[in-house]
């Protein structure tokens, strides 16, 4: 075999094996507790509501990606699937809410619509409702 068709395949190798680690990575890397994060910020749902509302480019760029604390009065718990549920915030909005999606929660019926909650999760982004991902209860009074 000539010297440039070895050289050719060991780099088709080489960006193969390279692709296949860095998937494998990427899809066997944790998501940080939550629970136990330290938040970027301490916001409360209407005010984070408000902010996006007002002005969504600076609002998206303070907080997308970033770890955030809220604190609201639960509107709705909807059960997406059968290990995921959203729990919907209230906001000053009629339209908006700010939309919290729990991984797992164990026991959902220790969540009541009215019930006064803080959480913790990763903001996603603002479609009509503000996403947040990966939660965890912070504190729940009642």
């Amino acid at each position: 075999m000539k010297l440039y068709v070895k050289i050719a395949l060991f780099v088709v190798l080489f960006i193969a094996v390279s692709g296949i680690l860095a998937a494998l990575i990427l899809y066997n890397e944790k998501h940080p507790d939550m629970a136990k994060a330290k938040p970027d910020f301490v916001v409360t749902a209407t005010v984070l509501q408000k902010e996006f509302e007002d002005n969504e480019a600076a609002a998206s760029a303070r907080y997308i990606n970033k770890i955030l604390e809220v604190s609201g009065t639960i509107v709705t718990i909807t059960p997406t699937d059968s290990i995921s549920t959203n729990i919907s915030l209230k906001t000053g909005s009629d339209f908006s809410s700010v939309i919290c999606t729990f991984p797992a929660i164990t026991d959902p019926s220790k969540f009541k619509t009215g019930d006064e909650i803080a959480l913790r999760g990763e903001c996603s982004g603002f479609l009509m409702d503000v996403l947040l991902n990966n939660c965890a209860t912070v504190m729940n009074r009642k």
